[in-house]
């Protein structure tokens, strides 16, 4: 039976509440066209006015592999049921130059107008030409299982370890690649994230017992991926009661965001003296 699980989305909660509190916003699903396409990949963007990326604060306490973040990441994750391989890299590689010329775009919409003096031959350039620089941007492929075929055809010298199991750095065309193995990581409280998606059990178990939400929805987040599991929370502290009033709670402070059909189908659900109250 095929598993309608959707993993990306519930990988995009995880690494959004990752992020809470810190001077990074997570996008799960980013517009990089005219046309309405939303792209099966992660958006990781620094906010702006924050101090610099190499601040030790900031990136404390992360997972493997994301300590070399900067302003502008593109993540791609695989789940247990998909290959991370040559195509999936050649389409990461794709949406990094379609994000970056859009983030070209925004910066240089956001940026000051300078004054320019008339120039009736040259038109002054369009603000996609002026690209932000290549050293803004990372990518990053985090794939659940080891992805042997994509090693297999790796050319030599391309492939390089890091100092952390699991973690490597990849060498696709002209761009560096961080390659993310969630089921080769050290067994490590700061890879709790991580592990929540891995598809060894053992892994999927020390996750639930030191992941640390930082937000409401991650708590919802942990005990959906107790049931899908069909595992114990190991601390039982968190019920299904707790889920129910937390998701009762969540959905009355975003009542107002709520379409105006999303309303009505609330409002008829309630008895007729609830609604006149």
């Amino acid at each position: 039976m095929r598993d309608h699980t959707p993993w990306h989305r519930l990988f995009g909660i995880a690494l959004t509440d990752l992020f809470t509190g810190r001077p990074w916003r997570v996008e799960l699903e980013k517009e990089l066209a005219l046309k309405s396409q939303r792209l099966d990949v992660l958006i990781i963007e620094r906010l702006p006015g924050d101090p610099a990326v190499t601040d030790a604060a900031a990136l404390a306490d992360l997972p493997d592999g994301l300590e070399n973040l900067t302003a502008h990441n593109v993540l791609s994750y695989k789940s247990k049921q998909e290959a991370l391989d040559g195509w999936a890299m050649e389409e990461l590689i794709g949406h990094y130059v379609t994000y970056r010329k859009l983030a070209s775009i925004q910066a240089a919409a956001a940026a000051p107008a300078t004054a320019r003096p008339a120039d009736p031959v040259e038109p002054p350039p369009a603000a996609v030409e002026r690209l932000l620089p290549e050293a803004a941007f990372r990518l990053y492929a985090v794939a659940t299982r080891h992805p042997a075929k994509l090693f297999a055809h790796l050319p030599p010298g391309t492939h390089h370890p890091t100092d952390w199991p699991g973690v490597y750095d990849l060498d696709w065309g002209s761009r560096r690649i961080r390659l993310i193995v969630l089921n080769a990581l050290a067994e490590h409280p700061r890879n709790a994230p991580w592990e929540l998606f891995a598809s060894e059990m053992d892994r999927i178990r020390y996750g639930l017992a030191h992941y640390r939400p930082r937000s409401p929805t991650a708590h919802l987040l942990r005990f959906h991926l107790a049931n899908i599991h069909h595992l114990e929370l190991p601390d039982m502290a968190y019920t299904l009661d707790d889920f129910k009033l937390e998701t009762y709670r969540m959905l009355i402070d975003d009542f107002h965001a709520l379409s105006p059909e999303d309303r009505q189908a609330l409002l008829e659900r309630m008895d007729v003296a609830d609604r006149l109250r």
